[in-house]
């Protein structure tokens, strides 16, 4: 059962609880994300597979999930990368952003990292991994290809400005 910790909008830890009761109750919480450059600038990108608990077969970002009650939050995000990609890289703090959806409030926490691949991809779990240009997903958001809504926000908050 996965523990997540509780926090507040001054991002305090102020409880805990298993992640369905989370959910249930729209406990805000934190999640990870990393977003993966290659050498050309491009971003790579993750196409959720049917095991995906939340949107799958939508693009989203290149790692990412809910981070453990007592984990830190680059821990979380290492963890991530190597869970569904199958490798690690070294990573860099990107933001911080606070996001609502359907009433529940999320800390959103970034990073980015510089790799070229290989990938080793979480089977069920991750689909594929491809590297876009912005312009390009842009194109494909604009075209209504299937976007993680967190994603979607992250690119519009800090890509597409």
């Amino acid at each position: 059962m996965e523990i997540l910790d509780i926090i507040n909008q001054k991002k305090e830890i102020i409880g805990k609880a298993p992640r369905n009761e989370i959910y249930a109750k729209k406990l805000p919480h934190k999640i990870v994300h990393t977003h993966l450059f290659n050498k050309k600038g491009e971003l790579a990108l993750q196409l959720r597979g049917p095991k995906s608990t939340f949107c799958p077969f939508h693009w989203g970002p290149t790692s990412g999930g809910h981070v453990a009650s007592g984990e830190l939050n680059k821990d979380a995000a290492l963890r991530e990368f190597k869970e569904e990609l199958g490798t690690s890289s070294s990573i860099v703090f990107q933001s911080e952003d606070w996001y609502e959806y359907n009433g529940l409030k999320k800390l959103l926490i970034s990073y980015k990292a510089e790799y070229e691949g290989p990938f080793t991809l979480e089977p069920g779990k991750v689909e594929k991994v491809e590297f876009f240009s912005l312009p390009k997903i842009k194109e494909m958001i604009d075209s209504g290809e299937k976007f993680h809504p967190e994603l979607l926000f992250l690119l519009k908050t800090h890509f597409f400005k």
